[in-house]
């Protein structure tokens, strides 16, 4: 039997067993490396209009609440009633469309944007959402019809906006499914002329500059955050070595469970090419700060209290956990105590010291 933790809105715990869940008001769809930039506001006058204020705060409200299929309702409400055109209610349901998965609908949203885009920056914005909405109605099969469109849709936002970081990284991904890797490597070397050095995605960006096949890979959302000791952890900075995700809470009873485990792994491979972080979820930072120090938990801490970076890994419920394999490559998701985190690791570890020893220089003797 498994049952789980549930938060309200204002975060409360309900219960907690073998899973804690994470309402689905405290999550979203990963997010571009890049955003471009955004679309304007509602006129006054229509924001004035009764009846559309109050069908976007239902919306509003309905999106707090993680009902989701009744804000896009209201959302397409307020559309109509500010007579089809508008902006601020579009953009809001175009993001609702990508979160639900709802992307042949979000090609339709895009595009009215497009054409109603006053400015060559908008108009590259509504293009490059056109183009992602492409790539996620297709998924993981690579449709050439799909990819070609997604290219096509990519491009026409470059010429657009030529330093649209996002079209350019997004485009340099369907160029790599194309196999088109010298034209995806140019792509993604454009994404990083457009971007900061300081930008989660600008080393993963120079990876698949360097080996635009990498692209094509399940990879785990880029992020930087700054540790409990002060350090800042780039995941796409841990190349040759292992990660170890480990979303938890020291109010999961489930994850106190595991506890011991995390800590045998941590000792177990300590001076291995394997990084574990973990990611609390508790709002008392001072209750996550005592317990770290009391259980020892050495390794890198960090605490996403207001959920980011959950949500760019789309979780709602822990203990959970991610593997990264030494190409930062996501190759496994695990769910709930009990789950096989050393004998994946023990593989992917294993892998990464041969590959270590492959690449490592000759030492030549002299006599």
């Amino acid at each position: 039997m498994t049952s789980s933790c549930f938060f309200s809105s204002k975060l409360a715990i309900a219960c907690c067993l073998s899973i804690c869940v994470l309402s689905a008001a405290a999550q979203t769809a990963d997010q571009p490396a890049v955003q471009a930039a955004t679309m304007a506001t509602a006129p006054a006058a229509t924001a004035l209009d009764p009846k559309y204020a109050s069908a976007m705060a239902e919306a509003k409200q309905m999106v707090h609440e993680g009902h989701y299929g009744f804000a896009i309702d209201k959302y397409k409400k307020a559309n109509k009633i500010a007579g089809g055109k508008d902006l601020a209610s579009l953009t809001k349901l175009l993001d609702l469309q990508f979160r639900t998965g709802e992307f042949k609908d979000a090609i339709g949203t895009a595009a009215t944007l497009e054409s109603m885009a006053v400015t060559p920056v908008q108009k590259a914005s509504a293009e490059c959402e056109r183009g992602r909405a492409i790539v996620g109605e297709m998924g993981d099969k690579n449709k050439t019809d799909k990819l070609q469109a997604a290219d096509e849709a990519f491009k026409a936002a470059i010429r657009d906006d030529p330093r649209n970081g996002t079209a350019h990284y997004y485009d340099g991904t369907v160029l790599a499914r194309l196999q088109q890797l010298d034209a995806a490597g140019e792509q993604f070397k454009q994404c990083l002329s457009c971007i900061s050095p300081k930008d989660p995605s600008y080393t993963r960006a120079q990876h698949f500059a360097a080996n635009p096949q990498l692209s094509t890979a399940k990879m785990a959302p880029a992020f930087t955050v700054t540790a409990l000791d002060g350090n800042r952890f780039n995941l796409d900075e841990m190349g040759g070595r292992v990660v170890l995700i480990d979303f938890w809470a020291t109010w999961c009873g489930p994850c106190n469970e595991e506890l011991p485990h995390i800590k045998k792994i941590a000792k177990e491979f300590a001076g291995q090419p394997l990084v574990i972080i973990s990611v609390s979820w508790d709002n008392d930072e001072t209750k996550w700060k005592n317990f770290v120090n009391k259980n020892e938990m050495t390794w890198v801490q960090y605490r996403d209290a207001d959920h980011e970076l959950s949500k760019r890994f789309d979780i709602n419920a822990i203990p959970h956990y991610f593997t990264i394999d030494s190409d930062g490559v996501l190759t496994s998701e695990m769910l709930g105590s009990g789950s096989n985190v050393e004998g994946k690791l023990k593989k992917l570890v294993a892998r990464a010291i041969a590959s270590q020893a492959k690449t490592a220089p000759t030492t030549i003797g002299t006599k």
